[in-house]
C-alpha cells in the first residue's frame, strides 16, 4: 500500500466510517418507521388492525437481517481475490441500488426485496472496510481499525437515526431511506476520492476462505458472539417499553434513552479498539463481565430514571467495548481468511439481535414484565462469557501440545 500523509490517512478512515453511519442508518431506521410503512404499504391491514400491519411491517427488520446473514459469509468466498478498495466501492454500489430501489418500490413484497438486497453487502462491508483500516493504521492496529468503522454505525445511533426518523415522520418513509441512499452514494465518492487501493490477501481464494469453516474454533468464537452479543440486545430492543410503562416516563423520553445507549456505545467503542489490540483476551472477558454487570444493574434500576439512563449508557458502553475484539478475535483464528472471519462477525451480530429479541420478547409475553429482557441478557452474556473462556482455554491447550517435544514429531 502506498505511504499516505496523516492528514489522507485520517480522510480516508473517516470515508470508511462514514459507510459504517450509512449503515446504522439503513438497519436501525426503519424501527422508528414501521407504523408510517406499514400504513403506507398495508393499507387494508392497517385499517382493520394497524398492531397487526406494524407486526408484519416487522418483516422489514427481519428480511434485513437475513441479507446480512446470507450475504456475509457468500460475498467474503466470492470476492476473496479483489482488491480491497475496488470490493468496498462495489458494496456501497450495492447499497445505493438496494436502498433506493426499496424506496421506490410499489409494494411491500418488493420493499422486502429491497431490503434483503441492500443487506447483502452489510456483513462484506465491515470486513472489507475494517481491514482496510486496519492496513492502513499499521501493524497491530486490527482492533483500533475495525473500531474506527464501527464508530460511524455507534455515531447513527446517537443523532443520525433520530434525525432520519424525524425527517420520514414529516416527510415520508421513502423520503428517509432516499437520505439513506443519499449517504452511500456520498460515501462512495469519498472513498473513491481519498482511499487507496489495498489488495487482497496474498494466494487468496473462494476456497481458502470457505475453508475457515472446517476450524472447530471459528465455530466456537462465532457463537460466543451470535449468544453472548445477544444479551445486549435483549435490554436494546425493549428499552422502549421500559422506558415508558416500567420507569413511567413519556414517550418524548425514549429517543433520549436511546441516545443515551448510543453514546454509552459510542464511547465502548472507541475504548474497546484500543483495549483489543492491547490484549484480545482480555478485552473479551473485560467486556462480557461489563455486560453483565450492567444488566444487572439495568434490571435493579431502570425502575427509576437516573437507573435507567445510567443502566442504558453503561449496557451500551460495555456491549461495544467487547465489539472490536470480538471482531479481532474472528480474524485470528480464521489464518488466511480474514475477509471471512470479520465478515462471518457481522453474520454473529445478527443472529444475536435476533435470539436476544426473541428470548426477551418470549420473556415479555409469559407475563414476566418489561424488565424481564434485562434479566434474559444476563443470562446470554454469561454463556458467552463461559463460551468464550473456553474458547480461549482451547487456544492455551493447543499451544501446549504444540510444545511438547512428542507433538513435534507427529
Amino acid at each position: 500500500m502506498e505511504k499516505l500523509a496523516a492528514g489522507r490517512r485520517w480522510a480516508a478512515l473517516l470515508a470508511l466510517a462514514l459507510g459504517g453511519f450509512g449503515l446504522g442508518l439503513t438497519e436501525f431506521v426503519a424501527m422508528g418507521l414501521l407504523p408510517d410503512m406499514a400504513r403506507d404499504l398495508l393499507p387494508t391491514a392497517y385499517a382493520h388492525s394497524s398492531a397487526g400491519a406494524v407486526a408484519k411491517a416487522g418483516w422489514m427488520i427481519t428480511s434485513y437481517a437475513l441479507g446480512v446473514v446470507v450475504g456475509a459469509p457468500t460475498i467474503a468466498a466470492l470476492t476473496a481475490r479483489v482488491p480491497r478498495r475496488r470490493l468496498v466501492v462495489g458494496l456501497l454500489g450495492l447499497f445505493v441500488l438496494g436502498t433506493v430501489a426499496s424506496a421506490l418500490a410499489p409494494t411491500f413484497g418488493l420493499v422486502l426485496a429491497g431490503r434483503f438486497v441492500a443487506a447483502l453487502a452489510h456483513g462484506a462491508y465491515f470486513g472489507a472496510a475494517g481491514l482496510l483500516a486496519a492496513a492502513m493504521l499499521g501493524p497491530g492496529n486490527a482492533g483500533r481499525g475495525f473500531s474506527i468503522v464501527l464508530g460511524g454505525l455507534t455515531a447513527a445511533n446517537v443523532f443520525g437515526v433520530p434525525l432520519i426518523t424525524g425527517l420520514g415522520q414529516a416527510a415520508g418513509w421513502r423520503v428517509a431511506y432516499l437520505a439513506v441512499a443519499g449517504v452511500f452514494a456520498l460515501t462512495l465518492i469519498a472513498v473513491l476520492l481519498v482511499v487507496p487501493e489495498v489488495a487482497a490477501a496474498p494466494n487468496g481464494s473462494p476456497r481458502d476462505e470457505l475453508a475457515a469453516f472446517r476450524l472447530p474454533q471459528v465455530w466456537l468464537a462465532a457463537l460466543v458472539a451470535a449468544v453472548g452479543f445477544g444479551g445486549f440486545f435483549a435490554v436494546n430492543s425493549y428499552i422502549a417499553p421500559v422506558t415508558t410503562h416500567v420507569t413511567g416516563l413519556r414517550e418524548s423520553a425514549v429517543p433520549w434513552a436511546l441516545a443515551v445507549m448510543g453514546l454509552g456505545m459510542t464511547v465502548g467503542n472507541a475504548l474497546g479498539g484500543i483495549a483489543a489490540d492491547r490484549n484480545l483476551k482480555r478485552s473479551v472477558l473485560l467486556g462480557f463481565g461489563g455486560i453483565i454487570a450492567s444488566a444487572v444493574l439495568f434490571g435493579l434500576t431502570a425502575r427509576h430514571p437516573a437507573g435507567l439512563f445510567a443502566g442504558a449508557f453503561l449496557v451500551g458502553a460495555a456491549s461495544l467495548f467487547a465489539g472490536p475484539a470480538l471482531q479481532a478475535r474472528l480474524i485470528a483464528v480464521a489464518p488466511g481468511a480474514q475477509l471471512m472471519g470479520a465478515a462471518v462477525n457481522q453474520s454473529a451480530s445478527n443472529i444475536a439481535n435476533s435470539v436476544g429479541a426473541a428470548l426477551g420478547g418470549a420473556a415479555i409475553a409469559a407475563g414476566w414484565g418489561y424488565l424481564a429482557s434485562a434479566w434474559i441478557g444476563v443470562a446470554l452474556a454469561v454463556i458467552g462469557l463461559a463460551l468464550a473462556v473456553q474458547s480461549f482455554r482451547l487456544d492455551t491447550r493447543a499451544t501446549t501440545n504444540a510444545d511438547r517435544p512428542e507433538a513435534a514429531l507427529v
